[in-house]
């Protein structure tokens, strides 16, 4: 994840004398006693700020939004700042704070989360996100990167199972979701207060939009990183074959014991508050697609398998299967409005998006069609697990395989540890719940992964129903209705309105597929 730079920017009035000052007026942040430098300084600051929480519950707090010039004012309900600090009738504190958004120990984002639990809006308290050079630099590799993950491994058995035609569904689906990613960054352009993809939902349907989306979201998180373990296990066991152990008298072997290694080797990682480190492993994504997309490049053309394979034109029993994978692989959409707001030119947002949906389809398009042509109908749901493991190529895109879920199942899972915690208040701030929570999770998905070891048929199921919801349906009914769209008959209307007939159909079709073949293999 990217590193940020979060002001929150905060003052005080007595009820008597109000304070605004512009964005250029702010004290001096050393002679409040804070150290830019020092992370442990900015800490201890918001530690400080929390200690006094509800202490001057009788004044009221003036919030300065940097976007509008403009304030609004409310009473006080747990963000204070302590007089020792700003004199609070005179002084406007520029808060900031440079840590990556992995980072869920920061004391703004615990601040955010308060402010969105108590269901204050977030302009009435304004965390205005400003991109590091660093970050404008490279938004389009940060993009890719969501967009990059196991995606890429299953787009040879799409191919397979619709044949060389449903190439065609891969760029209808890439070019529907594009315009759909087009269409969250205009519902956030119609209102400052919308930060992130729950808000869009709730600005578009209330409380109910925000519930739906948010659990869509969660599910699709859930299932994706139980996946992972699936793909770890596959990996792991086609490396190593005849791999068992023991547990309680119950004999685990092959796939379910690497399941079972690999959620052990993750769980310490599941714990951690600070996830800063495999915030910038996990950000190799494109990096890890082009390692494996040459590496079976060159199983092809130098290790010997060849390129020899003819396939079918079309399969149309296994479209469903085709498309569902295909829309799975462009599922990044709730990240959209984190990047679009951690972005300094916002305006180069559409150019920066089109930039990666181009690389990402010919990256997908180019595996495919090289996963096809060397293992034909016969190639499995991980192209990985066709490679022969003898090979130097082969080991290297086994191991890059590997290495990536492994670093990013903390920060897939992290969003829904907070939703959980942030049901049970009281438990929060308990480290013992925390871990309980995480652990829990963890167990949960292991004992689906043993359950449901079909990476191919359980990712279908995540593509055609949720990925379609979060990528496809979400984004064109919260336009519609923030926007006003659906009163007025026009071209744009006719384009949505055929754009979700077609995610309607993938997911009734797509996920009825999935359910069929899971349970027939069961």
């Amino acid at each position: 994840m990217e590193a940020v730079t979060r002001p929150l920017l905060l003052g005080i009035n007595d009820g008597k004398q109000r304070a605004h000052q512009g964005a250029h007026d702010h004290p001096d942040l050393e002679s409040l006693g804070l150290d830019r430098s020092s992370a442990r300084g900015k800490l201890s600051y918001f530690k400080t700020c929390f200690n006094g929480l509800n202490a001057l519950s009788e004044f009221t707090i003036v919030l300065h939004n940097p976007r509008d010039n403009s304030t609004s004012e409310s009473k006080s309900v747990g963000i204070v700042v302590e007089r020792t600090l700003i004199d609070k009738t005179e002084k406007l504190a520029a808060l900031s704070l440079s840590k990556p958004l992995a980072s869920f120990e920061n004391y703004p984002l615990v601040a955010l989360n308060f402010l969105s639990q108590n269901h204050i809006h977030p302009l009435s308290c304004q965390a205005h996100v400003r991109a590091n050079p660093g970050l404008h630099c490279c938004s389009t590799t940060i993009f890719c990167s969501d967009f990059s993950g196991v995606g890429i491994l299953s787009v040879p058995y799409a191919l397979a199972a619709g044949g060389w035609l449903s190439l065609i569904l891969l760029l209808v689906i890439a070019s529907s979701t594009y315009y759909t990613g087009l269409l969250i960054q205009r519902c956030m352009d119609a209102d400052p207060n919308i930060r992130s993809y729950p808000d869009i939902g709730d600005h578009a349907f209330g409380t109910a939009g925000r519930i739906v989306v948010s659990v869509t979201m969660n599910i699709e998180l859930y299932l994706v990183s139980t996946g992972f373990l699936i793909l770890e296990g596959d990996n792991l066991h086609n490396l190593i074959p005849g791999m068992e152990f023991e547990i309680s008298g119950i004999t685990v072997s092959g796939r379910q014991s690497f399941i079972v290694i690999v959620a052990i080797i993750i769980l310490p990682t599941i714990w951690l508050n600070n996830m800063s480190i495999l915030s910038y492993i996990s950000a190799s994504g494109v990096l890890a697609s082009v390692i494996i997309l040459g590496s079976i490049l060159w199983a092809g053309a130098v290790d010997g398998i060849g390129f020899q394979q003819r396939g079918s034109l079309i399969n149309w029993n296994g479209l469903p299967t085709a498309v569902s994978l295909y829309a799975f692989c462009y599922c990044a959409h709730p990240v959209f409005p984190t990047l679009y707001t951690s972005m300094r030119n916002q305006r180069q947002f559409s150019k920066v998006l089109l930039l990666c949906f181009v690389f990402c389809t010919v990256t997908y398009a180019s595996m495919a069609v090289l996963g096809y042509l060397m293992f034909g109908s016969e190639v499995q749901s991980q192209i990985t697990l066709d490679l022969p493991t003898n090979k130097i190529s082969s080991k290297v895109a086994i191991v890059t395989t590997l290495v990536n879920p492994i670093a990013k199942y903390a920060l897939m899972v992290t969003p829904i540890v907070n939703s959980i915690e942030n049901q049970f208040q009281s438990y929060y701030n308990k480290r013992s719940f925390s871990v309980l929570v995480r652990t829990t999770l963890v167990t949960s998905a292991v004992v689906v992964a043993v359950a449901i070891p079909f990476f191919g048929y359980l990712m279908s199921l995540v593509g055609a129903f949720l990925s379609v919801t979060a990528s496809i349906l979400l984004p064109c009914l919260c336009y519609l209705k923030i926007s006003g769209t659906y009163q007025r008959l026009g071209f744009e209307l006719v384009t949505i309105c055929g754009i979700m007939v077609m995610g309607v159909l993938v997911l009734i079709v797509g996920t009825y597929t999935a359910l069929v073949q899971i349970i027939q293999h069961l």
